[in-house]
């Protein structure tokens, strides 16, 4: 009999976690919605997305612009200043670092010759703080990575980017969307923004994915020459410390460098 519950618990997982793949909504940032179709390989996540291949075969470099607040991103209005930085800095980070594997990344004053990334976040769903401290503690009686989230503490993330050509023709695109399951990996967290800030990795893979040619060869990143170490480490140690102690997502440890906390290189402004 104990055999057979993890061959039960096995469909049923993927279940749940389909439920929170739905299809996502526009959010009326990109520059054309057109030739969007729906990802099929996801299972978490839900995405429509576009590539041109003969657009992005001769790409090499890119700019990427800061990430924004799509128009229509409900967001904004229950946020504090602080959380939506955070959000937008987690988004710019991940995707450095997901672009930098794939393209030089040109910096704030390369020539307007180059393609550009564009980002926009369209939904946050807040993560329910007190249900979430509940969850970390059922977490300690549960063996194993798969964890059991009370409901109301769901939170979720939705997010667009594309891919620019120097004449402002979209070369590739994408639409995303994920909500964390009350079954499985998802760490909860005592942030309103934690399921937002975990789901930016995954979204910018994806973004990543749309955008990268063929033939791509991963480029080889060093600490010296890493054009995303203003955002920290790519390795973030002490938030999986923090999520083994807690059993909670912590951003504080877990996400982007704030900007505010990068040493000051410029010389300072004259009266």
């Amino acid at each position: 009999m104990s055999q057979s519950l993890p061959r039960l618990a096995a469909p049923a997982l993927l279940l749940v976690l389909a439920a929170c793949a739905g299809t996502p909504q526009q959010g009326q940032f990109l520059s054309s919605y057109e030739g969007l179709t729906p990802r099929t390989d996801m299972v978490r996540a839900g995405a429509l997305d576009r590539s041109d291949a003969a657009g992005l075969a001769g790409v090499t470099a890119v700019r990427i612009e800061p990430a924004v607040f799509a128009p229509r991103a409900e967001a904004v209005a229950w946020m504090t200043p602080a959380e939506q930085t955070a959000i937008l800095r987690e988004v710019d980070a991940q995707l450095c670092f997901e672009l930098s594997e794939r393209f030089e990344i040109a910096g704030a004053n390369a020539s307007p010759e180059l393609p550009r990334v564009r980002a926009a976040v369209t939904e946050i769903i807040p993560t329910g703080r007190a249900g979430s401290a509940a969850s970390a503690a059922a977490g300690f009686f549960i063996p194993g990575p798969i964890g059991v989230r009370v409901p109301g503490t769901l939170g979720g993330l939705g997010a667009e980017a594309e891919l620019l050509d120097p004449a402002g023709q979209q070369i590739s695109a994408i639409v995303w969307r994920r909500t964390a399951t009350a079954i499985g990996t998802d760490n909860p967290s005592l942030s309103r923004i934690g399921d937002a800030l975990q789901f930016v990795e995954p979204f910018a893979d994806a973004a990543a994915a749309a955008m990268t040619p063929e033939d791509h060869t991963s480029r080889t990143i060093s600490a010296e020459t890493d054009p995303c170490r203003e955002f920290g480490s790519r390795f973030r140690v002490e938030g999986f410390g923090a999520r083994f102690v807690t059993g909670l997502y912590v951003p504080e440890m877990s996400a982007a460098r704030p900007a505010e906390a990068l040493p000051s290189t410029e010389a300072a402004p004259q009266p």
